[in-house]
């Protein structure tokens, strides 16, 4: 079981994937992507929220590379929660294109051999203006093309806006993919 759960800031996303974990009734890994900085005592005061709400028996990796390797060693008895895409994402920026392209076919490919029930939470980042600056649209196009992407392989996929999940495999229509 593959599910996707996207949406803009402070949407609910997180909550609602730690929803999904629990009721999967599985032992679950919470998968943190995001680099604690000391140094930006705002972004630790948001991982603190994110750890507090965690129930005390889930196990928590703080990983970056490893994802894949991770997805394709989870067993079915396993949930895996991965928060979230967008800073795993960020985190190779600095990549080729043809490094970036293996990367995220690697991801795509260790989901689909995936045994575990996984559950990735993702940004919207393209709801706003086109970013100013090279590095930004890069981010943008990335991260929206991966989650495109992970959404066509999932059960799930969730939006989260204000609060509420909408189940958009229930309400939507998936747009097929015209690569030019």
């Amino acid at each position: 079981m593959l599910s996707v759960v996207t949406g803009p800031s402070r949407s609910g996303k997180s909550e609602w994937a730690e929803q999904l974990a629990l009721q999967s009734q599985l032992a679950v890994t919470y998968i943190a992507t995001a680099q604690m900085n000391l140094e930006d005592p705002e972004w630790c005061d948001r991982i603190a929220l994110h750890q507090q709400r965690r129930p005390a028996d889930w196990q928590t990796l703080n990983i970056q590379a490893e994802l894949a390797t991770i997805l394709t060693q989870a067993s079915d008895r396993d949930c895996l929660l991965v928060d979230s895409l967008g800073t795993w994402v960020a985190a190779f920026l600095e990549d080729s294109e043809a490094d970036w392209s293996q990367r995220s076919e690697t991801l795509l490919q260790s989901l689909q051999n995936c045994l575990a029930t996984v559950i990735i939470v993702a940004e919207e980042t393209g709801w706003g203006v086109v970013p100013a600056y090279p590095l930004g649209r890069q981010f943008r196009d990335r991260l929206g093309s991966l989650t495109r992407a992970i959404s066509g392989q999932a059960d799930q996929v969730f939006l989260a806006v204000a609060g509420y999940a909408l189940d958009l495999k229930l309400l939507g229509v998936m747009i097929p993919s015209t690569r030019l």
